[in-house]
């Protein structure tokens, strides 16, 4: 496939922003699609609107070179990919109605020989879907190639990883899968391996339910830990002198868009069959209510000592470790529970400055005038803190190294 081709990516999120940006930059005409106006306009003026390495420069390139635009309607091009949320409904129903929306929207502009490709993690056999609702709105779906191609990338290392990662396509043909393969070498300097659409759309349900499989065994560990008095940091550093043994670090959940979000996709299509998938789920959600009643039970044995309530300071909002991304994550849902409660919150992340629901304050501040400092995500800001005279609830390892 020649360089030249026009692309037009649905979703300026997390992933459509950053691949629409690597491809304008490899000299691609990418016409970027999103359904909030300010993020448009903000893409246009070569500005960004999430928080992560790199992308800033990748965007102000494609922008100023002309090579990328943003609307709120797509527009006729030879590649259309599909980044959109896929979210859940109530009782963790996988809701695929963005993408189902992107792939309805798109339809007019579709024509002969156009690639369509399915980024957004999803159930299985949502590929098929999109295939059918293109052809529900007329489009000759024999005469196009439809595609999945998950993506694989950390929050933090994206642009790095669109090009060094390998790729799995699978598409509703064979054909389908090859000339999509083709147009993912162009830019991939990793692998990029050649499948069916429902394996495909499986590799990245399965990737994601073996971590968190993973991680619910160290926070499980870790809560075992906490009940015998012991330092769960420790006991996984030493277990983990086994040749054959590599236990994760625990933490107060699992959040993300990923990993808290793709498991039940599987549990919700395999029902009773997905039990350790189901369990290290209820493990993970469980180690988060575990953790908002460690610290109320500290707040209250505080509050009978003194005499007054106590101010609690929530190191951490987002999911992970130095971004700004909050979706998910178990660290927000605390934060939010705590002030549900009638705790006195404050709350620290050097990754944002502005939140709906709290003050963001410095993490100076909240040490200095916080009675209960609780480490919910291991910013780096954090590391090195020495505290005196403060009860110190660490969820994340932040005091212990990690």
């Amino acid at each position: 496939m020649k360089r030249n081709k026009s692309i037009c990516v649905m979703g300026l999120g997390y992933i459509g922003l950053p691949t629409a940006a690597l491809l304008a930059n490899r000299n691609y005409q990418v016409h970027g699609v999103d359904v909030v106006q300010s993020t448009v306009d903000t893409i246009n003026q070569g500005n960004i609107h999430i928080v992560e390495p790199e992308l800033d420069i990748f965007v102000r390139s494609a922008v100023n070179s002309g090579n990328l635009k943003a609307d709120i309607l797509p527009q006729e091009s030879d590649v259309f990919i599909i980044a959109v949320p896929t979210p859940f409904h109530e009782g963790f129903v996988p809701n695929i109605d963005y993408v189902i929306a992107a792939a309805k929207s798109i339809a007019p502009y579709v024509k002969e020989e156009n690639i369509i490709i399915l980024e957004s993690t999803s159930p299985v056999g949502t590929t098929d879907k999109v295939n059918e609702v293109l052809q529900e709105c007329g489009v000759d779906v024999s005469k196009i190639y439809v595609s999945h191609c998950p993506e694989r990338v950390l929050p933090g290392h994206i642009m790095r990883e669109l090009v060094e990662n390998d790729r799995i396509v699978g598409g509703i043909t064979p054909e389908a899968t090859e000339v999509t393969a083709e147009f993912y070498r162009t830019f991939v300097s990793g692998e990029v391996l050649k499948t069916d659409a429902k394996t495909a759309e499986m590799a990245k349900l399965t990737e994601n339910s073996y971590r968190d499989v993973n991680i619910a065994f160290a926070n499980e560990i870790s809560m075992l830990c906490d009940k015998f008095e012991i330092n769960a940091w420790e006991l996984i550093k030493l277990a983990n002198r086994h040749p054959r043994v590599n236990i994760l670090q625990p933490g107060p959940g699992v959040g993300g868009h990923c990993i808290a979000v793709d498991p039940w996709f599987i549990v919700h299509k395999g029902g009773k069959d997905a039990k350790i998938i189901r369990a290290a789920r209820e493990i993970n959600n469980h180690k988060t209510e575990w953790s908002i009643d460690k610290i109320k039970k500290s707040a209250l044995a505080f509050k009978n000592k003194n005499g007054r309530p106590a101010k609690v300071a929530c190191m951490g909002l987002s999911f992970k470790p130095n971004i700004d991304d909050l979706r998910e994550s178990p660290a927000l849902y605390i934060t939010r529970k705590l002030v549900e409660g009638g705790i006195d919150v404050m709350a620290v992340e050097p990754n944002i400055d502005s939140h709906s629901e709290f003050e963001i304050v410095s993490d100076e501040v909240a040490i200095n005038e916080a009675d209960i400092i609780a480490y919910l995500v291991a910013h780096k800001e954090f590391k090195g803190i020495r505290i005196f005279g403060k009860n110190v609830l660490d969820f994340c390892g932040v005091t212990n190294g990690n």
